[in-house]
């Protein structure tokens, strides 16, 4: 390890033309290219995360905000929510 930071050092191989599109954004904004390529990482991977459980979700953002998930409204919610998901799949 060198420097001051800490984690896993990767070697990878990359078009020309990429390396300097990273070296000339890492200069514009004042990062390293290791810290670039770690947020075209992260927002990669974020952008193929597996989505929470629709219903799960609701339910946590209910807790969050005080409600209750047996709340008549937020079970009619759930409902049409699910029958939405259910009308979209295997439209993407």
């Amino acid at each position: 390890m060198t420097g001051h930071t800490t984690g896993m050092k990767l070697a990878i191989s990359l078009p020309d033309a990429l390396f300097r599109e990273i070296e000339a954004v890492a200069r514009r904004e004042r990062l390293t290219r290791s810290g670039v390529m770690a947020m075209a990482a992260r927002d990669y991977l974020a952008r193929r995360r597996v989505a929470d459980d629709p219903t799960e979700a609701w339910n946590r953002a209910l807790t969050h905000g005080g409600g209750s998930a047996d709340d008549p409204v937020a079970q009619a919610l759930r409902r049409r929510g699910k029958a939405v998901v259910r009308g979209t799949q295997g439209k993407w």
